[in-house]
């Protein structure tokens, strides 16, 4: 279920991380609900099938937007994953993703094409970055957020520290923020609005705040 994230309690990452940890531990397939859900989201913005461009970075969130990339690709849409660096030493499931993503032909190169997109899926950073954006990744939000195109972040804009909200660089300027499980803290502070967007939650089937150990 996808809903606007205004009425649901935001989580730290802390335990944000603990539900996913205890979500795999059950063997619940959360990558795939992630892209899913992604990839629903951007049939809702968009009322026929586009030109998009995936930021894919080196770990799950990247895994995740591979999993959506797939989907729209099947859907009709003209999809383009950019990957700045591997995700050779990511995740089992992120790494499947991109076995996936490369089976059904998808289109994958280093640097962003040169004309903007109808849409952007960023998926380069999740709630786990806590460290300054370096080159090449900086260069991509640049480019991305002076191209002016829509822009669905997955999780949290990359570039935006989850829990405090700090700017890690120049960040992504979402139009939308899908967060998956629950909105993280960053997103429900003011200074953050103009890189969020508008913010929405898909649940991945896991009723969150039932997970959340009580104090």
């Amino acid at each position: 279920m996808i809903r606007l994230a205004k009425d649901i309690a935001p989580l730290s990452v802390e335990q944000l991380r603990s539900i996913e940890h205890q979500a795999l531990a059950k063997g619940l397939p959360l990558m795939q609900r992630a892209g899913l859900a992604a990839a629903s989201m951007v049939e809702q913005q968009l009322t026929q099938p586009a030109t998009i461009v995936v930021l894919v970075g080196p770990g799950n969130n990247g895994g995740d937007a591979l999993v959506a990339a797939r989907l729209l690709r099947a859907k009709g849409f003209e999809v383009t994953a950019v990957m700045a660096q591997t995700i050779e030493h990511a995740s089992d499931d992120a790494r499947e993703a991109w076995v996936q993503w490369l089976a059904c032909a998808g289109l994958c190169q280093p640097t962003l094409p040169t004309e903007p997109p109808e849409l952007v899926i960023d998926g380069l950073f999740g709630i786990g970055l806590a460290r300054p954006l370096d080159a090449p990744w900086q260069g991509l939000i640049d480019t991305v957020n002076a191209w002016a195109a829509p822009i669905l972040a997955l999780d949290v804009p990359s570039g935006v520290h989850a829990d405090t909200g700090q700017l890690l660089g120049r960040a992504i300027r979402a139009t939308w923020t899908l967060s998956f499980i629950a909105p993280c803290l960053a997103s429900a502070m003011a200074h953050t609005k103009p890189f969020f967007g508008q913010c929405w939650v898909a649940d991945l089937q896991l009723q969150a705040h039932s997970w959340v150990k009580q104090p």
